[in-house]
């Protein structure tokens, strides 16, 4: 090649067109809800409405409860799934068959109405009537936990799947019982499989709690829906739980993101840092020092 020879980089036109394309899609949709029949000035007045604030705490704690119980769930259907007893096998399989099955929804319908088939529930020294027990929010848990435990078990399972059975071998040949074994060395080294669609799990399941509407549950999408019956202002009322329901994934997104580079530690080829992993470190760097 001579000195004076240049090399001239590839032009790409259509990155440029598509591009171009997107964002020109993307304005008129924008401008589309802006000059829309939307009275936006309802929207920033309803928008930290303390209805809306509690139904979104209740919406929170509605994901979290339910992610507990499914986490939970999951793990102990997991290793009954991996168990060498076809019954405990049979039974794990059963579960994930029924609920996996079965719509978020109908099961929600279910355990709300179960009055209609148990009306009492005794526990021996006392009787209660069903419909005092199944609140909206027992139901909702029983619903939206059930449904994600059966989830659950198979992405615990395929994380411990991915531990070398070599590492139960070496720690039963230390001693260790099968299920010590499975609490100390498999499922520390399975939570960089397992963490990753967990946390998409878990954000699936916040936006999935808005069905719990459905029984009666004061979550943000009903608050939303009992303002709207009475001012009239529908598309208000939704473009503010759209708003909040976007601000909490986002939060979500950015944890999510964190926790992940926390466990692929050592297995990750990218060594660049995001401004969310600089403020964690120095977070804990600062809680560190004020600790010692």
């Amino acid at each position: 090649m001579q000195a004076n020879d240049r090399i001239i980089p590839l032009r790409h036109y259509g990155r440029w067109v598509s591009g171009a394309v997107l964002i020109a899609i993307l304005g008129l949709i924008i401008n589309a809800f802006v000059v829309g029949q939307i009275d936006w000035p309802v929207v920033g007045e309803f928008f930290f409405s303390p209805a809306l604030i509690k139904g979104l705490g209740n919406t929170i704690l509605i994901t979290i409860c339910s992610m507990v119980m499914g986490l939970v769930l999951g793990v102990i259907f997991a290793i009954m799934r991996l168990s060498k007893n076809p019954v405990t096998r049979w039974f794990s399989g059963l579960y994930i068959w029924l609920f996996r099955g079965a719509p978020v929804y109908l099961q929600l319908l279910i355990w709300f109405n179960l009055a209609l088939i148990f009306p009492t529930i005794s526990l021996g020294f006392a009787q209660y009537r069903m419909v005092d027990v199944m609140t909206p929010f027992v139901a909702a848990l029983l619903g939206l936990g059930l449904n994600e435990g059966a989830y659950m078990t198979e992405i615990v399972r395929s994380g411990i799947l991915s531990v070398d059975k070599g590492q139960i071998d070496a720690a039963t040949s230390l001693g260790m019982t099968r299920l010590v074994a499975m609490r100390r060395i498999i499922l520390p080294q399975a939570m960089r499989v397992i963490v990753p669609p967990v946390g998409n799990e878990f954000i699936g399941l916040l936006k999935t709690s808005s069905m719990a509407s459905a029984i009666a549950f004061t979550e943000l999408l009903h608050k939303a829906q009992l303002i709207y019956f009475v001012n009239a202002k529908v598309m208000e009322l939704l473009m503010v739980a759209t708003g909040w329901y976007l601000i909490v994934v986002t939060l979500l997104s950015f944890f999510q993101m964190g926790i992940e580079r926390h466990f692929n530690r050592g297995h990750s080829f990218n060594s660049r840092r995001s401004l969310f992993d600089v403020f964690t470190a120095n977070l804990f760097t600062k809680q560190h020092k004020a600790g010692a």
